[in-house]
């Protein structure tokens, strides 16, 4: 049985973790797949952005808990690259969290550039009920998202959110009934993947450095390259073309 499947919609694939019955928690199997998912579809000219989501009632229920005990440094950071290959995609990413995400489904979740709850959804940090140091970047992925009240609030003190708690947190951009997720999801996806998959790469690319600028001459400075060069890109004239075109049939 395939762990991850994946189905093309409008450029946009729709990558779903599918092991149901352990709640599509992260082991070596699936992590293989997931990389060479994301390597597959990087490769292919075809795909503009991803969807993430989970088969069953689960997003991803994490680590799978059977091998944490015994797992060393490195056997984490194979655990780990479950999530981070997901968060390296040049593609735009985004969660569709349908279920419970749990530890390291967490941080799955978190690496995306985009997060869509269900109502049902379940952000759980769950360390502190193992007796487990949160890993991963989940703290600072967290703390990013939600500040660093509300990530306390998590992490310390084991509040669980639900779709319409994260969305007030801010957690994720929207929270949609169960059986609109997947649509919606894809439809705003599809979005990003309109745009020329080189543009949307290099903007991608701006954001994740503008984490560590500080100053906005140092931002001014990083985004004048990139924009200098997407002026000289075939995409742009057409689409000027087309913006004033539309502009001027408007025109009395």
């Amino acid at each position: 049985m395939a762990l991850v499947l994946v189905e093309i919609r409008d450029r946009v694939a729709v990558v779903t973790l599918n092991d149901p019955d352990r709640r599509n928690s992260l082991n070596a199997p699936m992590v293989e797949e997931i990389v060479a998912t994301f390597d597959s579809l990087e490769a292919d000219d075809d795909i503009g952005a991803v969807v993430i989501t989970g088969a069953g009632k689960g997003f991803c229920a994490g680590a799978d808990l059977g091998d944490l005990g015994s797992t060393d440094g490195p056997g984490f950071r194979s655990i780990y690259e479950g999530f981070l290959r997901v968060g390296r995609s040049t593609l735009p990413t985004l969660a569709a969290v349908n279920g419970a995400a749990v530890g390291a489904g967490m941080n799955l979740a978190l690496v995306a550039d985009m997060r869509i709850a269900a109502r049902s959804a379940r952000f759980d940090c769950r360390f502190m009920d193992l007796g487990l140091h949160p890993g991963g970047g989940h703290t600072w992925m967290l703390r990013d998202a939600v500040g660093v009240s509300n990530a306390a609030a998590m992490v310390l003190f084991g509040q669980i959110l639900d779709g319409a708690a994260a969305e007030r947190a801010g957690l994720v951009w929207e929270c949609v009934d169960d059986d609109a997720l997947l649509e919606r999801s894809v439809e705003i996806a599809a979005r990003a993947a309109s745009g020329p998959k080189l543009l949307v790469t290099e903007i991608k690319s701006s954001l994740r450095d503008m984490r560590a600028i500080d100053d906005h001459d140092e931002a001014v400075d990083r985004e004048l390259t990139p924009q200098l060069w997407s002026t000289k890109q075939p995409w742009f004239a057409e689409r000027l073309a087309a913006i004033q075109a539309r502009v001027k049939s408007k025109k009395p």
